[in-house]
């Protein structure tokens, strides 16, 4: 038998470099030789050639050679590598950075998978060995392997004990999703049903972590756990060091060295009703200066705080490592103790305080002529609330403000009325979204949940802070002092168009190619106000934003629209105002309590450190607000509520009950019987059978089915009838889903 005649294999053409390249880019995750020859069908002395062509792509740079000689763009994650757990965006999807990262400019994004059985519950501050794979050029998905290094050695929950001897402790925190085991001996005598405070400790038993109990904080339900959960969860100093108290107590009266009297002049503080301290005090009057008709002089006047906290003392060491203030419905933590913060720097009705003071000069369209500090003395004369003065503006003064209408209140809204329109002139970002506030009996008893209410006295007070801060940050830069600025960078390129292609699907333009600037948003706002697509578009502007942080280094204020920004007006509820006054009182040499000689170096450091625990006080504040509200709505379980979407995720949807604020999920599982992908442009959930579609903004009936008191946390069904934004968009056709997500199989 005749063999049949040899074949000679088509000849295949080498890639370009261009070609590789290409398909390197495009791949989920790194290629080798072996995957490359397939795709290009490359056979024997070929893949000579195209070993040639990739070393020389790596010796240019536009290839990285990872484990296993395989290949990937430079900048790009290997198939496996260990994450750290830093945070959650805007729809509560855990983000991670790579521990390991030496290349140039910012790590990709990663999101974590949504937890799945087997898979290792992880939270904030895990290191976490993790699968990794490309959505796109700098997005990843993560999922957890195991974990490597766990976030804190310390846990807050409540315990239960077990028959023998042993016993649980049940975390706290809704992102821990297993119990502890308590060991035997290692309960401290805890009761069941106590909030408990543990140390982990190393090893697992019946594969449960082992923790050990500290300290017993009371049982969980009692009026004051709540924010003791948040208080422990997030690592808040709440107590102060002995040594800190004594210096406190000690403290006295202030010297008139350096000071100018103000004490004739009719300061008066505008708090909240509930407020213990005033560290800010207002004064305004028409300018006798016959060159400025229609102008203002006002004054804006703050406690003296560098006086009394001096650089490295006792109290000074306490401020900083909390940074900040924290604000919780029944108590708050004060970064300095109350001897200070309710004593001699809270500016008290007729009483003589030392304070720092900027006085200012407005023309009659709110334009600033010109400005100068003081270190002086006060006596305010009287201690005011946005209430009564609002009542006392719209015609109502109360027996104590009916003598400060002509002389005070009437002066103070004229200047504020010239520093509105300069506001408008320049362009501020105005966002309406509305505040939650939890109103509690005198036993610490939820007694409503309500909308928190702004008045013009609210945005009198605001702007006169604002101006006052604006003084402060150019004030440093001509002295060429170090100055902590406040500043809020524009939005990302990624997430304006993100925002751009969510408008235009609305009929809604935000411009390219502009010099962004806040009123380009304010327009938009304008055009859905009063439409039922107004708080929709509110929460996506709102998501576009970049955070505002401290630093050295000035960039400007986005949102206020300003070139200058720095907090001056609170030194005593945040550190970064301590140091703006600091460096008021070297670089205008006002006598005692100026900066360290060492204080340039360590700014940036500084800087870091107070944004951090800005952000900690704000996430104990809300999960503490979360939990209130949750135990004020866990008897009605099984009810029906109006609500927005909050929220729109790859596991559900996060919803705002309409009456209360009070957030909640609504798990992908429970929607109608569809499969649904996310559209991360349109922040919707969209049916890919029925095309059935939940987006941001919309209203639903929702039903209460599980109200966790302990976590404060809630679980929603849906209930009726859901009513879509008018004109929201639905996308009829294509893939909806994240870049490079994979399509799922039919059936699951």
């Amino acid at each position: 038998m005749t063999k049949p005649p040899h074949k000679t294999p088509k000849h295949v053409p080498i890639p370009s470099k261009q070609e590789i390249l290409d398909f390197i880019k495009s791949s989920p995750g790194r290629v080798g030789k072996r995957e490359l020859a397939r795709a290009f069908n490359l056979r024997g002395s070929d893949k000579i050639d195209l070993k040639a062509i990739l070393r020389e792509l790596e010796r240019e740079g536009a290839v990285e050679r990872g484990h296993k000689k395989r290949f990937a763009r430079p900048g790009s994650l290997p198939d496996v590598g260990v994450v750290e757990i830093i945070g959650s965006d805007t729809d509560g999807e855990l983000l991670a950075r790579p521990v390991a990262w030496d290349q140039d400019g910012r790590p990709p994004r990663i999101f974590m998978a949504p937890f799945r059985q087997g898979e290792p519950a992880v939270g904030v501050g895990d290191r976490v060995l993790c699968k990794l794979k490309r959505l796109r050029d700098d997005t990843y998905e993560g999922r957890a392997i195991r974990i490597v290094g766990e976030a804190r050695a310390r846990v807050v929950g409540v315990y239960e004990p077990n028959p023998d001897g042993t016993g649980r402790l049940r975390p706290t925190s809704r992102k821990e999703k297993a119990e502890y085991l308590v060991p035997r001996g290692e309960s401290n005598d805890a009761k069941a049903g106590e909030l408990v405070l543990g140390d982990i400790l190393p090893g697992r038993l019946y594969g449960l972590r082992q923790v050990s109990i500290k300290e017993r904080l009371g049982l969980m339900g009692a009026p004051r756990s709540v924010s003791l959960v948040a208080i422990h969860t997030n690592d808040i100093p709440f107590e102060f060091p002995d040594e800190a108290l004594k210096q406190a107590a000690a403290e006295g009266p202030a010297s008139m060295d350096h000071r100018t009297d103000l004490r004739a002049i009719p300061l008066v503080t505008i708090d909240g009703e509930d407020a213990r301290d005033f560290d800010d005090a207002v004064f305004a009057e028409p300018d006798p200066d016959p060159n400025n008709p229609g102008g203002w002089h006002c004054m804006v006047a703050i406690a003296d705080v560098s006086w009394y906290v001096r650089p490295a003392d006792a109290l000074d060491r306490e401020a900083f490592k909390r940074g900040n203030s924290v604000y919780f419905p029944d108590r708050v933590v004060p970064m300095l103790p109350e001897e200070l913060s309710n004593g001699w720097c809270s500016l008290k009705p007729a009483e003589d305080r030392p304070c720092m003071a900027v006085h200012f000069w407005l023309d009659n369209l709110g334009n600033k002529l010109r400005h100068r500090f003081v270190r002086a003395m006060m006596r305010s004369a009287a201690r005011l609330t946005y209430t009564r003065v609002q009542v006392a503006k719209d015609g109502r003064p109360d027996a104590e403000i009916a003598p400060l209408m002509e002389g005070v209140i009437t002066p103070l809204y004229g200047a504020w009325a010239a520093l509105f329109r300069a506001r408008k002139e320049r362009g501020v970002l105005e966002l309406d979204l509305p505040e939650r506030k939890v109103v509690l009996d005198e036993g610490g008893k939820i007694v409503s949940i309500d909308e928190r209410e702004r008045f013009d006295s609210h945005k009198l007070v605001e702007d006169f802070m604002i101006a006052a801060n604006v003084c402060a940050a150019e004030t440093l830069e001509q002295i060429r002092q170090p100055c902590m600025y406040r500043v809020h960078d524009l939005p990302s390129q990624e997430k304006l168009e993100s925002l751009r292609e969510f408008l235009d699907s609305m009929d809604l333009k935000l411009a390219k190619g502009q010099v962004l600037r806040p009123e380009q948003f304010n327009r938009i706002l304008e055009a859905v106000a009063d439409t039922p697509n107004a708080h929709l578009v509110n929460e996506v502007i709102l998501r576009s934003q970049a955070q505002a942080v401290y630093q050295p280094g000035n960039i400007g204020h986005f949102g206020l629209g300003l070139a200058k920004y720095a907090h001056f007006t609170s030194p005593i509820r945040r550190y970064a105002d301590l140091l703006v006054h600091r460096a008021l009182v070297s670089g205008l040499k006002l006598g005692e309590g100026g900066l360290p000689a060492d204080a340039v170096a360590k700014f940036e450091e500084w800087g870091e450190h107070i944004s951090v625990t800005e952000r900690r006080a704000a996430t104990a504040e809300r999960e503490a607000v979360d939990r209130y509200v949750t135990a004020f709505l866990a008897d009605r379980v099984g009810a029906s509520f109006k609500a927005k979407v909050s929220g729109v995720t790859r596991f559900g949807l996060f919803v705002t009950l309409e009456q209360t604020g009070a957030d909640g999920l609504v798990p992908i599982s429970s929607l109608p019987e569809d499969f649904y992908v996310h559209d991360e442009v349109h922040h919707a959930l969209v049916g890919k059978r029925t095309r059935r579609t939940f987006q941001l903004g919309q209203r639903l009936d929702v039903i209460l089915r599980e109200a966790n008191t302990l976590t404060g946390s809630m679980v929603f069904n849906l209930g009726g009838q859901d009513e879509r934004p008018a004109g929201a968009p639905v996308r009829q056709k294509g893939f909806i889903g994240k870049p490079g997500a994979p399509k799922r199989r039919k059936g699951r």
